[in-house]
């Protein structure tokens, strides 16, 4: 049993966590197909949870083959999850933001992001919910948030509040999702010690970048890890 947490980058919004317990939680799960996932884990089977906080395919595009080959709870919102049942996913939790699923010692939260959610299928783009993120509480009592796709806003503040993320998993790239400077606000916000950029890189228009995001916040609190994707960090 390893004593501490590892929390492994995958490229662009995709993690790892894997707890001192020993459970692995895949976020977002795109590997197959993502420039950034390395080699080694574009088809990796171990999750015992696999949290997705919106449809688009950069964050669900491995979802159902990961979902299978694992046999790993699924947790999404309602809509997607009902999309994945109908795509041959058989342990899926379908939620709505506020709610909190209580999984072998972890806590898991959906919270609000401010992004949109479309599903991408053979017949176009169908609804797929709320965009969302997820605050996570693990065995050993470390709590981290992961904001999914979200620009920054005020209620940032009550997720400290109720929560209390020491970690936060931060969209950075810009266009699509915040850049350093309302990430850098995100981070005030939530009042964490250590923030993990993400959403940056992938594609030309994710412009944003962790050197940016450590001068904005530069002589405050806030520590920002700046991982390549396969490299781990550990609580």
């Amino acid at each position: 049993m390893s004593e501490a947490v590892k929390m492994t980058w995958l490229g662009h919004a995709t993690f790892l966590v894997e707890t001192a317990q020993g459970r692995n939680i895949v976020i977002d799960p795109w590997l197959e197909g993502n420039p950034k996932c390395p080699t080694a884990y574009q088809q990796w089977s171990k999750a015992d949870l696999i949290l997705i906080s919106h449809g688009h395919f950069d964050h669900m595009g491995s979802a159902a083959e990961l979902a299978k080959r694992s046999g790993g709870q699924v947790v999404a919102n309602f809509e997607i999850g009902s999309y994945l049942e109908s795509q041959g996913v058989t342990k899926v939790v379908g939620m709505n933001k506020g709610g909190t699923l209580a999984f072998e010692g972890i806590q898991v939260t959906m919270v609000h992001a401010d992004h949109s959610s479309g599903i991408s299928t053979e017949i176009g783009t169908v609804y797929g919910g709320e965009a969302a993120g997820f605050v996570v509480t693990l065995e050993n009592g470390l709590t981290f948030y992961h904001a999914g796709d979200t620009n920054v806003f005020g209620d940032m503040g009550m997720i400290h509040d109720l929560y209390g993320p020491e970690v936060a998993m931060l969209p950075i790239g810009g266009h699509f999702t915040m850049a350093p400077k309302e990430a850098a606000y995100a981070a005030r916000l939530l009042q964490v010690g250590t923030v993990i950029p993400m959403h940056y890189g992938t594609f030309p228009a994710l412009s944003g970048s962790p050197a940016a995001l450590s001068d904005l916040l530069q002589g405050g609190d806030i520590h920002v890890v700046s991982l390549e994707p396969g490299q781990s960090w550990s609580e």
